[in-house]
């Protein structure tokens, strides 16, 4: 399988030079994703509803190219607020309590100050 690159439609992609997602063979890397929800373009003030969302444009960049949540082998937490991160774990247990991938919380600013959460994660797809 060769390298393809899965976009999530933000006009940042092309201002940038990022992809939403890269696939190679059974791997997968989703770039660093917000709670943005890209119908409305809105996010929420909440960091729980944050998380929430993340997670649902993580799953949706996945499904687009072939992927399960169940596939994530790692993910990476960006905070600007250490103390933020406890009201995020109900929503992360949800998504990958079961699948329980290595993971690490970094703190550090975000590029806008509306955004409390910046998932990224990697994923491998099973063998069935």
């Amino acid at each position: 399988m060769t390298r393809r690159q899965i976009s999530s439609g933000s006009k940042f992609e092309a201002e940038i030079g990022y992809s939403r997602a890269i696939v190679d063979g059974d791997w997968i890397w989703v770039a660093g994703t917000t709670g943005f929800n890209y119908d409305t373009m809105t996010i929420s003030d909440d960091v729980a509803e944050q998380a929430e969302q993340t997670l649902k444009n993580i799953k949706a960049a996945m499904e687009k190219a072939g992927f399960a949540l169940a596939d994530v082998v790692r993910a990476n937490y960006i905070l600007p607020r250490a103390e933020d991160f406890e009201p995020c774990w109900p929503v992360l247990r949800k998504y990958f309590g079961d699948i329980r991938p290595a993971s690490t919380m970094i703190v550090a600013g975000l590029a806008d100050p509306r955004m409390k959460i910046e998932i990224e994660v990697t994923g491998k797809k099973r063998q069935s």
